[in-house]
């Protein structure tokens, strides 16, 4: 039992000395894990029926906006592992399984972008579009633009009368 108490002790305490280590990376891999588990609850709570739900002829469908968000996290995630990679969900995927699993891959990429993201990597110029950028920024940047498609998600989620998961319990 002390051995069990110890080992609890020191992982707690490695755990919290690595995140003290790199503060900005684990807070920008904290800002993603928030907002792309909400994504991801959002296309799931979904009804299938509701995918092709359109608000206005001028935005996305939702499974569009799935598709979109997919899309870009596997490029900006991608880019900041430095070899950025094209994908073409919007456009291709129509039904909520194909939707949900690849938006599932995407954060699975991404996970493995801020996973490896140190605060001294973080700094690190990589390619993105025609510049150089920061690692932090690709990855801060990818965090707040699934954001930003979150918050169009919600609202087409109240739309068809359903609460949003970042709601949920409230």
């Amino acid at each position: 039992m002390r051995t069990l108490l110890t080992m609890i002790a020191c992982t707690a305490l490695c755990g919290g000395l690595l995140q003290a280590q790199n503060p900005m990376s684990a807070d920008v891999k904290q800002m993603f894990d928030s907002i792309s588990g909400n994504v991801l609850k959002a296309a799931e709570k979904m009804p299938e029926a509701e995918y092709g739900f359109q608000p206005t002829a001028e935005v996305r469908t939702f499974a569009r906006l799935i598709g979109h968000v997919a899309d870009a996290q596997t490029s900006f995630c991608t880019a900041a592992l430095g070899d950025r990679k094209a994908s073409q969900i919007e456009k291709t995927k129509t039904t909520k399984a194909d939707l949900v699993q690849a938006l599932k891959d995407s954060i699975a990429v991404c996970g493995d972008a801020y996973g490896k993201l140190t605060d001294a990597s973080a700094v690190e110029a990589v390619k993105f579009g025609n510049r150089d950028r920061t690692r932090m920024w690709v990855l801060a940047f990818n965090a707040s633009h699934s954001n930003e498609h979150y918050g169009n998600l919600v609202t087409y989620m109240r739309i068809k009368g359903l609460v949003p998961p970042s709601s949920e319990g409230r």
